[in-house]
């Protein structure tokens, strides 16, 4: 029986390691993953292995030829582009057509029994065994989920924390027959989860999962790479070490030399001819490569060093990690989470801290601070985008460069002579940072139309109109010292998920496009445009009605840019208004929920004492909108939803609502009284958008004062809702009090709890269990719905370490014990 090792993968996360090294030749204790990998097929006899090359393959075939030097028969099958996990197999269909094989990973760590996983295939007869494991975090992975047999009923590809129902992740190792091949076109980029598995299972073909017991580590991330290295000094996975344990943890291989003044406390590890001089000091879960050599006072914890290293008297690394052929200088100090090139020099004195990434064939000058990583972002998250775009401190973890580069990658992302839009709040912090973007993106060969400072609404809709994309830059929602770069598509909505990984994996690389000289991009300043805003506006939505009805109303500005379109549009509509706040404040371009509230009773004062037919007060940049009564009461951002609601569907008498399962289901009550349905998404705006721009769509809302205007924009826009509930009030003849008091009161409660990353995955296994028989919605994490109606939802939060419980119930006491029940099964995953 052969094998097949997929080692064609760039491995662009682990850059700089992999810039000039493929990701199998990473050393794990000093021996490449894929010699490990390679061992492990050996010992459960199968010397028979192609591989599949692709990234740097003459580097992969240098190092392992023929493989006689393992005891080995190996051949390789190489690509000319990239073919997927499927494809790359099926490049080598020649060599494994007439018996089963086995497909692995060449840059996973593992000790798993494939002997075992080879007879549970072919004790199951199947035409796919996928071999499983559980993870804590299956963010990155396949979940797969397998009935009693061991049959697989169902296949999810790298899911978001919503879709996370389980913690069984798909590890890439598989066993298959040959028959497999006849899914799989030649030639072409194709996955065995996303392509080949699915149309298997159509088909009714027997696919199985086998559970392995064992040690597994996706080598895919910095983080897990120190791991792996850790995990095997600690023995947690078998693998082969060489050399000599001199004491309970110490390795030192041949040819190492350590002065007998030096402390070395285990487990780690030091490689051939390695030199490590006096007074040095080595802590645990160190590996020290060959030929590196350790100067005199020097002291490494937790450090990973590649061969050829010369690291200088009293210098001080920290869970860092070091490329090959690199000198670091005495006394020099390197942080944990920093990553260090091949070929680079670190002079003396020099300080380069946590998370920073420094790119092979660098030097860092003596003496330097470092302080900023060229790829991750400060805080060291893995992904850009949080739930506002890219978010965080302005000039600290916002600072013009990180807006330059940003503008670089997303430039690269479009086609040279592509127009973009971008457009800012009224802060000068957003003032500054837009000046960079749009220096970066001419630069980048792209022409820019610049709104300068217009509600994020009228910037999604110029942007919609022509441009491939766009950039708002404001200040985050209620945090002052921050600033959301923003990033809109064509259609003037929130970049997809696929579109904001495309931009996390460029911007990663720092592979800029720029122009050359004569295609520098133009800029130019659209005039009217508040004008074009409001007259569309206008054209589209209903306002039948709003000039003979006599209604007054009073719009709070906020002092925000919602104020530069409401002159143009108030005056059009012919609706008495007063319009109170509509200057520019630049000291508050956001506000805290406090003075927020404190508007709004201010505002409810107003519309009282002034008979008004409600109050309206938009957020800083026009993109949400809050209501007060005609009797100066405060209609809360849920229940605001359903009092919209209720007005459309009377209105309108059929179609679709978009609302986040998230919302109460007094809202398909509202829904189905008037002859329309709910269309439930997910709590992702993308999301709602994307039902928003269906064209059964009537109406959508997320709870939070954001509202879709369907007819006129398929994202949120407070201007648009505003000039749609002032139609429906003047046709309607009825008060917002009056049409609050006739819709069911709801009983929704809310919980944060906190939750580590590791086990996120476990908790949402956990829910699930504990679900059993019970109706289950996996709309966007886990729903679970009680007999009697009352209903659970259990989210992880994308960006942070938390867990989000909503619970509704008949009362708020019946909702207050479900989240207490749900809280336990969500807390006792962590203990």
């Amino acid at each position: 029986m052969k094998a097949v090792v997929m080692a064609g993968g760039e491995g662009t996360r682990l850059r700089p390691m992999t810039s000039s090294m493929p990701k199998p030749l990473l050393p794990v204790a000093n021996r490449p993953i894929m010699e490990h990998v390679l061992r492990l097929l050996k010992r459960h006899g199968l010397n028979e292995t192609v591989v599949t090359v692709q990234f740097l393959a003459s580097l992969v075939k240098n190092y392992f030829g023929d493989g006689e030097e393992l005891g080995m028969e190996l051949t390789y099958a190489n690509e000319e582009k990239p073919l997927g996990t499927a494809g790359s197999v099926k490049n080598a269909e020649e060599a494994l057509k007439d018996d089963t094989f086995l497909v692995i990973s060449g840059d996973a760590l593992t000790d798993f029994d494939l002997t075992d996983l080879i007879a549970f295939h072919k004790e199951k007869g199947g035409l796919v065994t996928v071999c499983l494991t559980r993870v804590p975090n299956p963010l990155e992975f396949g979940i797969t989920i397998v009935d009693e047999n061991g049959q697989v009923e169902r296949f999810l590809e790298k899911p978001t924390w919503g879709q996370v129902f389980s913690d069984t992740v798909n590890t890439g190792i598989y066993v298959m027959e040959p028959e497999v091949f006849d899914y799989v076109q030649a030639d072409t980029s194709v996955d065995w989860s996303g392509d080949v598995f699915p149309q298997l299972m159509k088909e009714g073909k027997p696919i199985y999962g086998y559970i392995a017991e064992g040690y597994w580590e996706d080598v895919g991330t910095h983080e897990s790479y120190v791991k792996a290295q850790a995990d095997v000094l600690e023995r947690k996975v078998d693998v082969e070490l060489d050399g000599f344990e001199i004491s309970p943890g110490v390795w030192v291989a041949e040819g190492a030399e350590v002065h007998p003044d030096a402390v070395l406390r285990g487990p780690l590890y030091i490689g051939d001819y390695a030199k490590v001089e006096a007074d040095v000091e080595i802590r645990e879960h160190t590996v020290v490569g060959s030929n590196v050599v350790v100067k005199t006072g020097a002291f490494l914890h937790k450090a990973v060093v590649h061969d050829n290293v010369y690291i200088g008297q009293h210098s001080n690394l920290r869970g860092c990690v070091v490329g090959k052929n690199t000198d670091i200088m005495r006394a020099a100090r390197i942080e944990d989470g920093a990553v260090i090139g091949d070929e680079c020099l670190v002079g003396e004195e020099s300080i380069i801290q946590g998370n920073v990434r420094v790119y092979p064939f660098k030097t860092i000058e003596a003496g330097a601070f470092v302080n900023t990583s060229v790829i991750w972002e400060s805080r060291g998250q893995a992904h850009l985008f949080g739930a506002r775009g890219v978010s965080g401190i302005l000039n600290v973890e916002i600072t013009p460069e990180l807006a330059v580069r940003l503008a670089g990658a997303y430039a690269t992302t479009l086609k040279k002579g592509a127009t973009v839009t971008t457009a800012r709040d009224h802060s000068r912090g957003a003032r500054a940072l837009k000046r960079a973007v749009i220096s970066a993106l001419q630069a980048s060969a792209i022409d820019v139309r610049d709104l300068e400072n217009v509600p994020l609404p009228v910037a999604r809709q110029q942007t919609a109109r022509g441009s491939a994309g766009g950039i708002m830059i404001r200040t985050s929602p209620g945090v002052p010292d921050s600033v959301d770069i923003m990033f809109i598509d064509e259609r003037g909505a929130d970049l997809s998920q696929a579109q904001q990984r495309k931009l996390d994996r460029v911007y990663a690389r720092q592979e800029y496009r720029r122009a050359f000289p004569g295609e520098i991009g133009d800029l130019h300043f659209p005039s009217s445009v508040f004008d074009s805003y409001t007259g569309s506006l206008l054209r589209n939505v209903d306002i039948a009605g709003i000039a003979d009805s006599g209604l007054k109303v009073v719009v709070d500005a906020s002092n925000g840019s919602a104020g530069l379109v409401l002159p143009s549009l108030l005056g059009r509509l012919g609706v008495d208004a007063l319009t109170i706040n509509p200057g520019l404040d630049e000291s508050r371009p956001t506000e805290s929920a406090e003075t927020r509230r404190a508007g709004l009773v201010r505002l409810g004062e107003i519309v009282s004492s002034a008979r008004a037919a409600f109050g309206v007060r938009f957020d800083p940049v026009g993109e949400r909108l809050s209501l007060v009564d005609e009797l100066g009461r405060i209609i809360e951002d849920d229940r605001a939803l359903l009092v919209m609601l209720d007005l459309v569907a009377a209105e309108r008498r059929s179609g679709r609502v978009a609302l986040p399962v998230t919302t109460t289901r007094v809202a398909e009550q509202v829904a189905a009284y008037h002859g329309t349905q709910v269309e439930w998404t997910t709590t992702s705006p993308d999301d709602l958008t994307r039902v928003g721009r269906e064209e059964t769509t009537i109406f959508g809302g997320d709870g939070r004062g954001g509202f879709i205007v369907p007819e006129f924009s398929s994202v949120f826009d407070g201007t648009a809702a505003f000039v749609r509930l002032i139609g429906l009030v003047a046709r309607t003849q009825l008060t917002l009090s009056q049409i609050d008091a006739r819709i069911p009161r709801a009983h929704v409660l809310r919980r944060d709890l906190a939750t580590p990353w590791a086990v996120k995955g476990l908790v949402m296994r956990r829910v699930v269990e504990a679900a059993g028989d019970r109706s289950v919605d996996t709309t966007d994490g886990v729903r679970v719905v009680e007999a009697d109606g009352r209903w659970i939802m259990v989210l992880p939060d994308r960006a942070e370490a938390v867990t989000h419980l909503w619970a509704e119930g008949p009362d708020d006491a019946s909702a207050q014990a479900l989240l207490d029940e749900w809280s336990a099964v969500v807390e006792s995953a962590g203990e």
